[in-house]
């Protein structure tokens, strides 16, 4: 949907193509009123349409479907995907359960059950659904029990809530790529542009919606950007979240974030600027990134052509797995850590709210393990206080 001032999100549409009003009310509040992004109410709304169009081919009503919302797990779990409905599509069987092949992961089923969750909780808010189904969906307690540390200082007793409906999600990390992988994506690209975002993501730890997003006025590659109305010294560029990037590009973090830069990712920019010269039509175009060789020529590339232009690199430079750009995210993290960087310089770099996000994006390598056990004193050596007898 896009309103009258140009800010877009998904919906979810009926059979006569009207917005469910629910569901809509719901994701305009999530874009809006909760500040999330449009690719956010993009999975949101994928999701709640799953769990409308079960509630409507098993004749159930949404507003009280609360009870059986462990079915609607299970068959979410096992239901085949491009099934309209619970009818099979080309002769698929509708057997869910034990003995059948799992659809979807169970985080996929998790970030389901958040949207449904939130859409019902949001209803019983407005009236629109009944008050009973909330202590179905979550576990209300009370904060007295709570340690005062956990309370929060001058925090006085409330409610807390626990999710009753969640799968249990394997712990699997998200993989980094290697430096062998970056090496030969960069070997791959054929463009002075490709190479640049490579760097850009990879050294810079840019995310790929902060990546298309960036406009030449926020790159500020001058020894002072003092003429530019900058304060901040040496080579840096500005992360700053626009609302109305015709490409969808859109920067997580409210807060700017300025990202320092090393000369090779300026030799990189550089060497771009040169390539994007012989396009005269993205002469008029703000935007740092933009089509050189795809129409239209001159316009802002999209978030996902970064997706694209990774998986073509992985197929041309022989990789055995496709790697995505948050990999490459994770890889500058990794990398940062490992030369000697604080957790707060990489919170303030990645523009993380908390230090302790950056746990997921901690890939030790095995030979740093290893130097670690073998760091710790033998036992027999503490006793003797030399190197012991054999």
């Amino acid at each position: 949907m896009t309103l009258p001032s140009g800010q877009r999100y998904w919906t979810v549409l009926d059979g006569a193509l009207v917005p469910v009003a629910a569901a809509d009310r719901y994701l305009r509040h999530v874009r809006f009123g909760m500040g999330k992004t449009e690719s956010t109410t993009e999975t949101y709304a994928y999701g709640l349409a799953l769990f409308l169009r079960w509630c409507l081919r098993t004749g159930r009503d949404w507003r009280t479907a609360a009870p059986d919302l462990g079915l609607f797990m299970t068959w979410l779990r096992y239901a085949p995907r491009g099934v309209s409905g619970l009818e099979p599509a080309s002769g698929a069987s509708l057997m869910v359960g034990p003995g059948r092949k799992p659809v979807r992961s169970e985080k996929r089923v998790n970030g389901v059950l958040t949207a449904v969750r939130g859409m019902v909780a949001h209803a019983v808010t407005h009236g629109d659904a009944p008050q009973w189904v909330l202590p179905v969906l979550f576990d209300l307690a009370s904060t007295e029990d709570l340690p005062a540390v956990a309370r929060g200082e001058g925090a006085g007793t409330g409610l807390r809530l626990g999710v009753r409906h969640r799968m249990k999600e394997p712990k699997r990390p998200v993989d980094r790529a290697s430096d062998e992988e970056i090496l030969g994506l960069l070997r791959a690209c054929r463009t002075a542009r490709d190479r640049m975002m490579l760097l850009f993501m990879g050294r810079g730890g840019l995310r790929r919606g902060e990546l298309v997003g960036l406009r030449r006025e926020d790159i500020h590659f001058l020894v002072s950007s003092v003429s530019l109305g900058c304060s901040v010294a040496g080579p840096h560029l500005h992360v700053v979240r626009r609302e109305l990037n015709p490409n969808g590009a859109w920067a997580k973090s409210r807060r700017e974030r300025v990202v320092p830069v090393d000369r090779l990712l300026v030799q990189a920019h550089d060497r771009y600027a040169m390539e994007r010269l012989a396009c005269r039509a993205a002469e008029a175009c703000d935007f740092v990134l933009v089509n050189l060789q795809r129409e239209p020529l001159g316009a802002p590339m999209p978030p996902r052509a970064v997706n694209g232009l990774l998986t073509a690199l992985s197929e041309r430079a022989g990789l055995s797995r496709r790697v995505r750009p948050h990999q490459l995210r994770h890889a500058f993290v990794s990398n940062a850590r490992a030369a000697g960087a604080e957790w707060d310089e990489l919170s303030e770099l990645m523009g993380h709210e908390s230090p302790e996000s950056l746990v997921p994006y901690m890939h030790l390598d095995p030979q740093v393990l290893r130097d670690a056990v073998e760091r710790v004193p033998s036992p027999r050596l503490l006793v003797t206080g030399g190197e012991g007898r054999k």
